[in-house]
């Protein structure tokens, strides 16, 4: 009996997480980010958003793919969020506080490199 039960639990276990899998979105920001600094950063910080579950800043292109929650967040909120650590998203400028933060390697002036 405690097998059955084991399985079971088991199996609806299984199940809750690939819906799960099935209800997340992704999102792809451009950014002014321009070093490794600015993708640690801007990485790190997004990983204490509420329903951001991963996210990869391209430096090449400087696309930000972020994989989130769409009952927890939303697109627009994860652009704020971005402005917040100090980098252009999208349309949206960063926040002038946090750029002025930011190392000089950082400052989207700056090549990348």
């Amino acid at each position: 009996m405690k097998k059955i039960m084991f399985i079971a639990a088991l199996i609806m276990c299984i199940g809750t997480l690939q819906a799960q899998s099935k209800k997340l979105k992704e999102v792809e920001i451009k950014t002014s980010a321009v070093c490794g600094m600015c993708k640690t950063s801007i990485e790190r910080d997004l990983a204490f958003e509420k329903g951001v579950k991963s996210s990869n800043l391209n430096l090449e292109n400087k696309m930000l793919t972020v994989i989130y929650n769409p009952k927890k967040t939303s697109p627009e909120k994860i652009r704020q969020a971005v402005t917040k650590v100090g980098y252009d998203a999208d349309d949206l400028p960063a926040d002038e506080k946090a750029y002025d933060k930011l190392e000089a390697c950082c400052k989207k002036e700056n090549s990348p490199h």
